[in-house]
């Protein structure tokens, strides 16, 4: 028998639809449930690629017993995280407060006003090893409820109340030591031995190898270079990238990159596309222009969906099993390949009998061998394989800043291979983005089975408003410009604290929650209030009439107040720091015809500066009677030329 998620979209809810808990989607009907029976609200926020969530579904929430304490007791409510990113960075803020971490499946236990007072994440059914389980957690609680409720709402109106309490930014001047502070946080947590940072597990972090990458370019850090390389070259050779079918998976178990965690996700893919292609552009090493390529390769192959939208992710599991997917045995190989070719395969890409992941091989290049791996044309054979031997899960949800994300990681690669089908997939997406998630200027959450999500978030302006400043970037084309102005003059209106400085995460067309976050920290993902600051950074550089100035300015203080103690944690913004301390060309073209205008983005940094009057003035005349280049960097102008590379140089 059905639950009340049965008519939502979200691929994560309908795979609870069938549930026997009562379930009920994040929305008035479930609180006012709550408040008529006076019941407390049981919240799980998870995604549909969540092996954990997949494990605690399966243990508690298709089990009777269970559902039957949830049922009576309880109003239970599920959310994709990926669907309403407010709700969840609400409570996993809750969550760390009261218990010091935070991840997925998160658990949440709260009043009918939305006043949390338990937090966690998995839980087993019934405890282990002093763990409590969710049947007794679940009964204990609704015990309490009845008799002694103040005593259990009392730890989480304190942590509320701190939350909302939360002190305020103090702004800080633009500070080139906050550069200096980072590189070294990072090297000191640098693994010397397999690049990466800290200990397992190890996430890829793109943010803080284009900011190691920028620190070489701009400032001649070796250190950072060569941190910035070997960690690119391990991910890539170890089993985190999937050598056969392509892309990177979510992150590394292990110190070796070997093992991953085996779910792929579309941000991660777009943000490691662009570092790939960053190093590229830095280094001349046609190693990582080749990763970047197959990262496209498998995003487009994998992820694309027929009208030009990105889908989000894919599932660890397949048939139950974490990684069954991506595993495979000699035996397998010479099945698939005939055995000359089965043990040569085996033999470059570390496939053994013993097996290096329950029995079972993840094929990788720690072993050395050619960079690229080789054998490419035996790839097919094996994707069709193993598409042939199990399901591989799909998340279809569309969503903005994911997709935003997409399309600049695209404009990256457009760079550096002059590809027009590149550009095209970055102009197909945006286009999406454009009809699907837009309606004119104000932005949606997610795109789901024919259906518009929730009302745009800071990230989602922020993401767009960027994406389509990379799309002018290589393109010239004005209208891509203007979208981006307009998007961010609409973010400021939403989303700016003019009394406190900084953008919130929700804004005045958004739900109403607990608190309103302001998130400045970058996690998988750098921080809204990082990409507000590139934003207004390179549009005040583009477009100095157009009033950004102040607020680019309050926003570079307010941020680095906010990274003072821990700049590592705010790589994304310490890029956008760089470029303001540091500015790229800003090249003014009077044209006479457009050519060779057409090569310019290819000879610039993708942060340059770039406009393209519509005819030449009496400020920017044509000098010899030809297209003329008037290049600026910093406060230093140089005389005109009629071929770019030549200022450039």
């Amino acid at each position: 028998m059905s639950n009340s998620l049965i008519n939502e979209k979200s691929p994560y809810l309908l795979q609870h639809a069938e549930n026997p808990v009562d379930w009920y989607p994040w929305g008035a009907a479930a609180f006012e449930k709550a408040r008529r029976e006076d019941k407390p609200v049981f919240l799980s926020i998870g995604y549909s690629t969540c092996h954990w969530c997949h494990v605690m579904a399966h243990e508690s929430f298709e089990d009777l017993q269970v559902a039957e304490v949830l049922n009576r007791y309880f109003v239970a409510v599920k959310v994709d995280r990926e669907e309403r990113p407010d709700v969840d960075a609400v409570y996993l803020r809750v969550c760390q407060a009261l218990t010091g971490g935070a991840g997925w499946p998160l658990t949440i236990i709260m009043t009918p006003e939305q006043q949390p007072f338990f937090a966690g994440t998995y839980l087993p059914k019934n405890g282990v090893g002093g763990r409590i389980g969710l049947l007794q957690l679940l009964r204990a609680v609704a015990g309490k409820w009845s008799g002694s409720r103040e005593e259990l709402l009392r730890a989480g109106r304190d942590a509320t109340a701190a939350l909302r309490a939360m002190p305020r930014t103090k702004p800080a001047p633009l500070n080139e030591e906050l550069l200096k502070k980072a590189a070294g946080q990072l090297a000191a947590s640098y693994d010397a031995e397999y690049g990466g940072f800290g200990s397992a597990p190890k996430f890829p972090a793109p943010h803080n190898l284009d900011f190691l990458l920028r620190m070489y370019e701009t400032r001649g850090d070796e250190q950072a270079l060569q941190m910035a390389e070997k960690t690119l070259l391990h991910m890539y050779s170890g089993g985190m990238f999937d050598h056969i079918g392509y892309g990177f998976c979510r992150y590394s178990t292990d110190r070796r990159f070997l093992v991953p965690h085996f779910e792929k996700m579309l941000y991660d893919n777009a943000l490691l596309l662009s570092a790939y292609c960053h190093a590229f552009r830095a280094t001349g090493n046609a190693f990582y222009r080749g990763v970047a390529e197959r990262i496209a390769d498998y995003l487009r192959r994998e992820l694309l969906a027929p009208d030009g939208g990105f889908y989000s992710a894919q599932d660890a599991d397949s048939d139950g099993e974490e990684g069954k997917y991506y595993l495979f045995t000699p035996a397998e190989l010479n099945e698939v390949l005939g055995q000359a070719q089965g043990e040569a395969f085996a033999a470059a890409y570390g496939v053994t009998a013993a097996g290096n992941f329950r029995g079972r091989s993840i094929p990788n290049l720690l072993r050395g061998g050619a960079l690229l791996g080789g054998h490419t044309e035996l790839l097919p054979a094996l994707r069709e394989y193993r598409r042939r031997r199990c399901r591989l899960h799909t998340d279809d949800k569309i969503l903005t800043v994911w997709n935003a994300l997409a399309v600049s990681a695209f404009c990256a690669l457009y760079r550096i291979t002059r590809s027009p089908a590149d550009l095209e997939t970055a102009e197909r997406t945006m286009a999406f983005l454009t009809e699907r998630l837009s309606d004119g200027d104000a932005l949606f959450i997610s795109w789901c089975d024919g259906r518009r999500g929730a009302p745009g978030l800071l990230d989602d302006y922020a993401c767009t408003a960027l994406a389509l400043l990379d799309l002018y970037g290589v393109t010239l084309r004005e209208p891509y410009l203007a979208r981006a102005e307009r998007l961010l003059r609409r973010a400021v209106d939403l989303f700016y604290d003019a009394g406190s400085g900084g953008f919130f995460l929700s804004g005045r067309e958004n739900e109403k929650l607990l608190f309103r976050p302001k998130e400045t920290y970058d996690g998988a993902l750098p921080s809204g209030n990082a990409v507000m600051t590139e934003l207004l950074v390179r549009l005040d550089a583009l477009l100095p009439e157009g009033g950004f100035g102040g607020t680019a300015e309050k926003q570079l203080a307010f941020m680095c107040g906010a990274s003072g103690d821990f700049p590592m944690g705010h790589a994304a913004f310490l890029c956008a720091l760089s470029e303001r301390l540091d500015p790229p060309p800003h090249v003014t073209v009077a044209p006479a015809g457009d050519a060779g205008v057409e090569a310019l983005p290819f000879l610039l940094p993708p942060e340059a500066a770039v406009r393209v009057l519509p005819a030449p003035t009496k400020e920017y005349p044509l000098k010899d009677g030809k297209t003329t280049y008037y290049v600026c960097r910093g406060r230093r102008c140089l005389p005109p030329v009629n071929r770019p590379e030549d200022a450039l140089r």
